[in-house]
């Protein structure tokens, strides 16, 4: 972590140093309410993820409004949670070794955490490391439902590892994890509404498998922010993990959206950078590259501001391409929207939160580079 901070409380947006990663409160918070509000008629619990933010303050944000608890990818993040007063954590992810095990038992031993399994060898791994500990340890069967990822075949095999983790002394069976990851950023509503129609049918398929075995299924959970209204209206899904409706991005913004597939979200999330250079009549350089906003999803886009365009991206510099004899000048502060907010965010130590354009808060990233 670093030791210089970007900003102050009470700064105003102007001093604040960069490149920083602000949150604009509003937006932030009306993103927050939008999400509630679209569930209000739904009886499916939201567990919202938290690898895209990775941070416990914004996580107790959303169990206050409602979030039965959150997702996270891995044990390091999920420590990072419980430490910040998270007390309950789907892993929804494998966890596989010795050591990484071990972490997870005694993370669970002090809040409510359960994770997946695609495998029977993992399945006897965890229960072992349960039964030291004299914990009962609650595990989903991941199936894959279209992402072909992780996950175990939907029906019999999936149905066969439920009873694997039933027959365990120390685990229980808690139910399936089934995320269309593939889904979230197909571009229409209706190529988004098909994946999950076909994810649906898996998951249906595993439920009748497990059902004329005898086996209970308590949970069905997965969707993200680009899906989640389809999996919430489904009768299948029982909770919700969307993750990035917080923030926004480049990508999901791409996205053709309708009201009834997705809430009016706004961006809210912001790389703050600033001018470095101006030499060349059409181009002008940022301080903001690569160690400061992702572009596996393609550039960022630059805020409110049609004639310039981010176009390169090195390592401590973004080349911004100018039109039509628009000019920036040196050290002029502008706003990036990131292409992929959760690896934008692992970049950053603090989000710099802004209300009326001053510094109300700094907010740490305690996940950052959580990895393991």
């Amino acid at each position: 972590m670093s030791f210089y901070l970007p900003a102050t409380v009470g700064m105003p947006l102007a001093e604040v140093d960069t490149p920083a990663l602000i949150l604009e409160l509003d937006s932030f918070e009306r993103n927050l309410t939008r999400l509630q509000a679209s569930l209000s008629k739904s009886p499916v619990a939201l567990r919202p993820h938290a690898k895209s933010h990775k941070c416990p303050t914004i996580a107790l944000q959303q169990i206050r409004r409602g979030a039965v608890g959150v997702c996270c990818q891995k044990v390091s993040e999920a420590e990072a949670m419980v430490a910040g007063g998270v007390t309950d954590i789907l892993i929804t992810n494998e966890v596989v070794g010795a050591i990484k095990i071990r972490r997870l038992i005694a993370l669970a031993q002090r809040a409510q955490i359960s994770v997946c399994a695609d495998h029977p060898v993992n399945v006897a791994d965890l229960n072992l490391a349960a039964h030291a500990a004299k914990i009962k340890l609650d595990v989903l069967v991941e199936i894959n439902v279209g992402a072909d990822r992780c996950g175990v075949a939907p029906g019999a095999a999936a149905c066969d590892l439920a009873q694997r983790i039933h027959e365990s002394s120390h685990l229980r069976f808690a139910g399936l994890q089934a995320y269309q990851g593939g889904a979230q950023h197909l571009r229409t509503t209706e190529a988004r509404r098909q994946a999950i129609e076909s994810a649906c049918e898996k998951v249906r398929l595993t439920q009748q498998c497990l059902s004329l075995r005898g086996l209970p299924c308590p949970k069905v959970t997965g969707a993200g922010t680009g899906t989640y209204l389809f999996e919430a209206a489904s009768d299948l899904y029982t909770e919700i993990q969307p993750g990035s409706y917080p923030f926004m991005d480049v990508d999901y913004a791409r996205n053709d959206w309708t009201e009834s597939a997705m809430p009016g979200f706004e961006h809210s999330l912001f790389v703050w950078t600033s001018v470095m250079s101006v030499t060349p009549p059409d181009r002008a350089i940022v301080d903001a590259g690569l160690k400061a906003s992702s572009i596996d999803s393609g550039m960022p886009e630059i805020y409110g501001l049609s004639q310039a365009r981010y176009c390169k991206a090195s390592d401590e510099h973004g080349v911004i391409a100018l039109s039509n004899g628009f000019s920036l000048s040196l050290g002029q502060k502008i706003k990036l929207i990131p292409g992929h907010c959760d690896p934008t965010v692992n970049l950053y130590d603090h989000f710099v939160c802004i209300r009326n354009d001053r510094v109300e808060a700094l907010w740490p990233i305690s996940a950052r580079g959580a990895l393991l």
